[in-house]
C-alpha cells in the first residue's frame, strides 16, 4: 500500500481525526468507500494533501489502515496528537526526525520538572475515583476513567493543581486522558505538517468530534473547520463560536459532507 502520486504543488492540507470522525467501528466498511474516490478526485483536480491526526499510536494507525481497508495511505500522519510521520515510497512509515525530537524533549523535560505535581494529581485520583492511572514507554502519565461522568469530576478536581505549571496540559478522547505539553498537540502538529509543504493554515481543512481536536479546529491552525453530527457538544459549540461547519452527516458521511462544502468539485 503506497499513496497518491504527490501533486507537483500542494494546494491544500485536509486533516481527519480517525476514529469518531472518519472511521466508526460500527460501519462496514468502517470508513466509507465514497471517501476514497473523493480524496482521489480532489488529488487530480485540486492537488490537495490529506493525511490523519489521530490520538492513536503509530503502531495502531497502521492497523487501522488495514481493519477500515484503506486502497491507498495518507500523505501523513500525527500520531498520539503529536508524533509527525510521512510514508516512505515503500510504504514504511518515517518520522519527522526535527519536530519529533524537539516534542520528545520538550516533553521529557517537562515529566521531570513535574513529578512531584504528577504525583500529587494521581494521589488524588486514585484516592477519589476508580480510574486507572497508567504509566508506560511514550505515555509517562494518563488516565483511564470509568465512565464520562468520572473523567469530567477528575479535570475538575485537576485543573486548579495543573494551573500552577503553564505548560502542562492534556488531551482527552470520552474516558481516556494523555497528560503532555501545551505546545505540541493536534493544532501544532498540523501546522509543522502544513509548513512541510509550504502551506499556511489559511489552506488547512480539519474536521474532529472529540476534546482532543479543539486544538486542530482553531482557525490558527485550519482556517476550514468542521464536525461531524456525532460531535461532542464542546466541539459543535467550537464551531459556531469560530464559524465552522456542523455536518448533518454522522462519521465518515460526515467527512465527506465537509469535504464538499470547503472543496465543491469542478
Amino acid at each position: 500500500m503506497t499513496t497518491l502520486s504527490p501533486p507537483p504543488i500542494p494546494s491544500a492540507i485536509l486533516s481527519f481525526d480517525f476514529d469518531g470522525t472518519l472511521h466508526h467501528a460500527a460501519s462496514d466498511p468502517p470508513v466509507p468507500a465514497e471517501f476514497f474516490e473523493m480524496i482521489r478526485k480532489l488529488r487530480e483536480e485540486q492537488s490537495v494533501i490529506w493525511g490523519i491526526n489521530t490520538g492513536r499510536s503509530m503502531e495502531h494507525m497502521a492497523e487501522g489502515f488495514l481493519e477500515s481497508r484503506f486502497p491507498f495511505l495518507p500523505d501523513w500522519v500525527v500520531a498520539r496528537e503529536r508524533e509527525i510521520y510521512f510514508p516512505s515510497p515503500s510504504g514504511r512509515w518515517l518520522p519527522h526526525l526535527k519536530w519529533n525530537r524537539i516534542c520528545e524533549k520538550e516533553i521529557h523535560g517537562l515529566f521531570q520538572h513535574t513529578r512531584k505535581l504528577l504525583s500529587e494529581i494521581r494521589q488524588q485520583v486514585e484516592q477519589h475515583t476508580g480510574a486507572q492511572w497508567i504509566e508506560m514507554t511514550g505515555e509517562p502519565a494518563g488516565v483511564i476513567s470509568q465512565s464520562e461522568e468520572e473523567m469530567e469530576w477528575i479535570i475538575d478536581r485537576i485543573e486548579p493543581l495543573a494551573a500552577a505549571e503553564p505548560h502542562l496540559t492534556w488531551q482527552r478522547n470520552s474516558i481516556y486522558l494523555r497528560f503532555g505539553h501545551r505546545d505540541f498537540q493536534k493544532g501544532s502538529s498540523l501546522s509543522q505538517v502544513a509548513a512541510h509543504y509550504s502551506l499556511t493554515a489559511a489552506a488547512c481543512f480539519a474536521i474532529g468530534d472529540s476534546h482532543n481536536d479543539l486544538e486542530m479546529l482553531d482557525p490558527a491552525h485550519a482556517a476550514m473547520t468542521a464536525c461531524p453530527a456525532n460531535a461532542i457538544p464542546a466541539v459543535r459549540e467550537k464551531m459556531t463560536a469560530t464559524g465552522g461547519l456542523i455536518t448533518q452527516a454522522a462519521h465518515g458521511h460526515g467527512s465527506i459532507e465537509a469535504v464538499r462544502h470547503y472543496f465543491p468539485g469542478r
